[in-house]
């Protein structure tokens, strides 16, 4: 009879424990699924420092903002900026991850601001467009990441009009559809000399990254005069990417934006 106890008790026990420990492992995943930001519903941009607690996101030097032209301290180009793409520029892979479509690139080509070099890294896309230039919003926005050797980071913003086909984004397009969470090895020279970034008029501020952990102390060189590619090439692009990938307008804070010309 003793042993009949002693066998119900510890079954009872087991089923106890097991009960308690469900709903824990459950609700770990969930927090766990949580942590993970997106363009909408409750992990959206507006969400991103409740979900990113170590970020930047709610500081006070964000982007994209709108910039306004009237307002841009204008100065005359004084060799700030220097483009040094060559037309033999390789791109390593790309790869969709959730939130763009990511181009990365090989040790090459590179440009120099303020005297000091950065690297181009990567080459991604938001549809529409972050940043806007007095309140317009493009279509589409290319950004241009560089890191230079002791970590700094200069990103180059190009905004994009419909009209007629750009062979640069045919080229891009040539290696989609690529599903969410898909890399594709590329490893072929890109031109993007073709892009004529130096006899174009930029705007230039310190900003953020516009994506978690949204890092400050980022040089935005964002440029006036948009490229053109075909409405074709913005709905590929579009097709492969979540809807409407980008974070929301940022305060100015008293920020000083400059338009080089």
């Amino acid at each position: 009879m003793n042993t009949k106890l002693r066998f119900l008790f510890l079954t009872i026990l087991l089923a106890v424990v097991s009960c308690k420990q469900t709903p824990k492992t459950a609700h770990a995943t969930e927090t766990e699924n949580a942590h993970h930001w997106s363009y909408s519903g409750e992990t959206s941009p507006e969400h991103w420092i409740e979900i990113e607690k170590n970020s930047d996101c709610d500081g006070k030097h964000q982007s994209p903002i709108n910039i306004i032209n009237k307002d841009a301290d204008s100065v005359k180009i004084k060799g700030d900026l220097k483009i040094q793409y060559t037309p033999t520029t390789l791109l390593s892979e790309v790869e969709n991850n959730g939130h763009s479509i990511q181009f990365d690139f090989e040790a090459g080509d590179s440009i120099k601001y303020k005297n000091e070099t950065y690297y181009l890294k990567q080459i991604h896309f938001h549809e529409p467009a972050e940043h806007k230039i007095n309140g317009v919003i493009y279509p589409i926005e290319m950004h241009l990441v560089h890191l230079s050797k002791s970590g700094s980071i200069t990103v180059l913003g190009i905004l994009g009009e419909e009209g007629e086909e750009s062979q640069l984004f045919e080229f891009f397009e040539s290696f989609l559809p690529i599903e969410n969470g898909a890399t594709k090895d590329i490893h072929q020279n890109i031109d993007l000399s073709s892009l004529f970034l130096e006899d174009k008029h930029y705007y230039s501020y310190g900003g953020s990254l516009t994506t978690p952990p949204c890092s400050e102390g980022v040089n935005w060189i964002v440029f006036k005069e948009p490229i053109i590619l075909s409405v074709e090439e913005v709905l590929k692009l579009r097709n492969n990417m979540p809807i409407n990938n980008y974070r929301n307008e940022q305060p100015l804070n008293e920020r000083v934006v400059k338009l080089n010309y």
